[in-house]
């Protein structure tokens, strides 16, 4: 075993990546890259999905969504990786919310943090409404069917099957 191998890591983080203004596409796979630079290992990634804007202002524009697997730093804590998350959005331009879920270049949400809870004013963990949205579910089920977010009973694979067909997502 090399020494790289023995080393300690964190627990393993996901996140979710969504963008509706620019290249979309473009500016994911841009953020995809930077993040690995947040990650004691190769990020686990999903492919690119094409969604309906869900609970945003009327008129908002299609989204592109992917979903990460990073291994966080041993010393990271929930609160810091979300702070690195932050800095990558303003990185790419996403300006200060004005608006609920308002069209954006990019927007990061950290989604579990090993087997972390919190409930704050900056953070709630896991997400509070992942497990209610395909655009999370649909890419999070290609790199972690089998992950049982903390708090629920259920697979990824298994609250995806339960949920309505009214959302739709185009893999890209």
């Amino acid at each position: 075993m090399s020494q790289a191998s023995q080393r300690p890591v964190g627990p393993l983080c996901y996140v979710a990546l969504g963008s509706n203004l620019g290249e979309s596409a473009k500016i994911l796979r841009e953020a995809l890259a930077r993040m690995q630079a947040l990650s004691a290992a190769p990020l686990v990634q999903s492919a690119l999905w094409q969604s309906s804007p869900v609970d945003c202002p009327p008129g908002s524009p299609m989204f592109v969504n992917a979903l990460a697997g990073l291994r966080a730093q041993t010393n990271e804590t929930p609160e810091s990786l979300l702070g690195k998350l932050q800095a990558i959005e303003k990185e790419f331009g996403r300006p200060a919310k004005k608006v609920m879920n308002e069209a954006r270049p990019l927007d990061l949400d950290l989604i579990a943090f090993g087997t972390d809870t919190r409930t704050s004013s900056t953070l709630t963990l896991p997400h509070p409404r992942a497990h209610l949205r395909r655009f999370v579910l649909q890419p999070l089920n290609e790199i972690a069917p089998r992950l049982v977010l903390p708090g629920q009973s259920k697979s990824i694979g298994e609250l995806l099957a339960a949920l309505p067909l009214d959302e739709v997502l185009v893999r890209l």
